[in-house]
Formats: structure tokens, C-alpha cells, sequence
């Protein structure tokens, strides 16, 4: 189904909430993602701050990569609330964000 795997989105997420700290650490993670990646962080991102249906998803991901016109970096840590919009998305398609950022610690 995705690429991306939900530890580098939960990753994302959690460094999210520690942007002041890790700003830089983050933008070269996003960085380092292939564009396939990338277009799926962003609409999972999407579906859950819902501009677009979890049903959505291959349509968001086609219009990640269609539309892309910034940096992904910039775009995501330009976003409010980008790790409450992860989570939610990972949650909109079934996978657990909190076990996920269990695992990680």
C-alpha cells in the first residue's frame, strides 16, 4: 500500500513536536525521503487534517507529486499542526500512531 513506512511518519510526527529542537534534524530527514515518500507524507498529512478522504489516499498522493511546488520540508513544517495531522491520518488508515511512537522510544 505505502511506501513510506509508519516509523519514518510517526518519526516525522514526533520530531515534530520537539520542532524548536530539532528543526534542522527534521527538514534533512524529509530531505533524505524519495519523492515517492514524500508525496505519501504529505497526503497522509492531508487525509488527516481531512482535505482528503482515507478512500482518497491514491488520489492524494497523484496530486502530492502533481502539485508539489516547495520543498517538502518547507511545506510540512509550514503546516500547523503537522504532527496532530499525521497521527490522525495514520489513524484514518488503521495503523496505530501511538504504537508506532512507542516503539520508537
Amino acid at each position: 500500500m505505502l511506501e513510506i513506512s509508519t516509523r519514518k511518519i510517526a518519526q516525522v510526527a514526533m520530531m515534530g513536536r520537539e520542532l524548536h529542537r530539532s528543526e534542522g534534524e527534521l527538514r534533512a530527514f524529509i530531505d533524505r525521503l524519495n519523492e515517492d515518500e514524500q508525496a505519501e507524507l504529505v497526503a497522509i498529512m492531508w487525509i488527516g487534517r481531512e482535505s482528503f478522504f482515507v478512500e482518497d489516499l491514491a488520489e492524494a498522493i497523484m496530486t502530492a507529486k502533481r502539485d508539489a511546488s516547495t520543498p517538502c520540508a518547507d511545506y510540512l513544517l509550514g503546516t500547523p499542526h503537522l504532527s496532530d495531522h499525521l497521527e490522525n491520518g495514520l489513524d484514518a488508515l488503521g495503523i496505530s500512531a501511538q504504537a508506532v511512537e512507542d516503539d520508537l522510544m
